[in-house]
């Protein structure tokens, strides 16, 4: 292997030099994740920032390029406990990331995977994870090293801050919050953590040598327990590779989060009077002035009363779904295979005359069929459409393309506009989040659209992401799950 020094710190001068300015941010772990992945000898790189119980997927390099905003389940013991005992620099089953072994979407392969946690300030803030495509292969002491440091390394950039977290308003919990228990081959509990001794008050010394307790899941599922005292535990397992150790973590059924109603109430009744102010206006003309009005202004005004009505009917269903029910995914017998090609054409015929202006739309003949709901496509193009128009000047061009990798069928929809700053591109899904566009925003808004764009894709197995376009602008990814394939996993 090539000698990662020189790799590392000739890659890591420019982030240095960047955070001794001042800067640094999502611009700087981008560009660690980038040398992790050539100091390692990797394929691919992605780092994983914990949240207040899940993850997502901030930074990309390589053959994991197309995981960037893949949410990730941090409560798996994979992630949650092998990282804390035993060696900090791990390799890990590739469902860590919700793939399995073989073929990935940016082409390369997959088998295995080498992951070190980032901890700062005492608290883990994510995990550095790098690629390999060879399945029987196994990283040497220089690999290992060198990921150990760059993980060191971001934690130094998230301790300083400079717009790290990226998820700054929810704050990352650490892995050691979550119960954890380490079993040997007879099931008999060898670890035990304090965060386990006091979910189930059963201190270690009573744990330890004795036989895990309650349920154990199979495979990647998780099974739930009721325990004495009424609370109700979430438990998932994972066999310790090449050791016949079985980690298992569990968590207490987290209580669904309050959803800021009055917020809401206050931030969308602008939004809605602005169409209905606009059909009502186009109607009282045609009932007072029908006679003196011209073929031509009649056609026009029921038009505009057309195309308002429709956009209230979208508004109107955002608003509906963004304070429904939190649930992050569907029953499985209401995702049905369907042609995304065929949809999205159908889905840019939908869009107002002014958005079908601006659209170029170069799709090909035929994709495979991806498994999701159809009518809700329609909903996400136009918002993904409308963000491009609203923060372009005067509706710059705007692209919609599409294409099919091995597990996966996306479509991209990409502006020429104002662009987006790295450490917006996961804000930009808050709920009620708008970027500061100043005089180049061209439209409203309450902050929803992306925020239900994302809510709408995960919930169909898949995910949506962001990112700055080379030349300027902004391109917005959607992948969904390939009908005909087993699927990189449900996060």
């Amino acid at each position: 292997m090539v000698d990662a020094g020189p790799l590392i710190f000739g890659g890591l001068a420019e982030v240095a030099e960047e955070l001794n300015s001042g800067g640094g941010g999502l611009t700087g772990l981008q560009r660690t994740v980038e040398v992790a992945a050539a100091a390692t000898g990797a394929t691919g790189a992605a780092f994983i920032e914990y949240a207040h119980d899940s993850g997502r997927v901030v930074a990309v390099a390589g053959d994991l390029g197309w995981s960037l905003g893949r949410p990730i389940d941090l409560i798996h013991p994979t992630v949650r406990g092998l990282l804390q005992y035993g060696s900090r620099v791990r390799e890990l089953p590739s469902s860590l990331i919700g793939m399995s072994s073989g073929p990935q979407p940016d082409g390369g392969d997959l088998h295995r995977i080498m992951a070190a946690e980032a901890t700062a300030a005492g608290a883990g803030v994510g995990v550095l994870a790098v690629s390999y495509p060879d399945a029987e292969g196994a990283a040497d002491e220089q690999q290992r090293a060198a990921l150990g440091f760059l993980a060191s390394f971001v934690a130094l950039q998230y301790g300083l801050g400079r717009g790290l977290p990226v998820y700054s308003e929810d704050p990352a919990a650490p892995p050691a919050a979550e119960p954890f228990a380490l079993l040997g081959p007879d099931l008999r509990v060898r670890t035990w953590n304090p965060p386990a001794a006091l979910l189930t008050a059963r201190p270690a010394e009573a744990a330890i040598g004795q036989r895990w307790p309650f349920p154990l899941p199979t495979g990647d599922e998780t099974v739930e327990h009721r325990l004495a005292s009424g609370t109700v535990i979430e438990i998932r397992a994972a066999r310790v590779p090449g050791r016949d150790d079985l980690a298992v973590s569990f968590r207490a059924r987290p209580e669904q989060p309050t959803d800021g109603r009055d917020l809401f109430i206050a931030l969308t009744g602008h939004a809605l009077r602005t169409p209905i102010t606009v059909i009502r206006g186009y109607s009282d003309t045609l009932v007072d002035h029908w006679e003196s009005l011209s073929q031509e202004d009649r056609r026009e005004a029921i038009t505009v009363v057309g195309q308002r009505a429709r956009e209230l009917s979208r508004l109107v269903d955002r608003l509906l779904n963004a304070v429904g029910d939190d649930g992050s995914s569907v029953e499985s017998a209401t995702l049905l295979p369907f042609d995304l090609v065929e949809s999205l054409s159908a889905a840019v015929d939908e869009l107002n005359a002014e958005q079908r202006r601006s659209l170029t739309v170069s799709l090909p003949a035929t994709l495979p069929k991806t498994r999701g709901d159809r009518a809700s496509l329609v909903t996400v193009l136009a918002e993904l459409v409308t963000n491009a128009g609203k923060y372009s000047p005067n509706w710059v061009q705007i692209e919609l393309t599409a294409g099919a990798d091995p597990q996966t069928v996306w479509f991209r929809v990409s502006d020429r506009g104002i662009g987006i700053q790295p450490e917006h591109v996961e804000r930009a899904f808050d709920r009620f989040w708008q970027q500061e566009a100043g005089d180049q925003r061209t439209g409203g808004g309450v902050g929803l659209g992306l925020y239900l764009v994302r809510r709408i894709v995960e919930r169909q197995h898949g995910w949506v992401s962001l990112r700055p376009r080379r030349g300027g602008g902004t391109v917005a990814e959607v992948r969904l799950p390939r009908a005909d394939a087993d699927g990189p996993g449900e996060a």
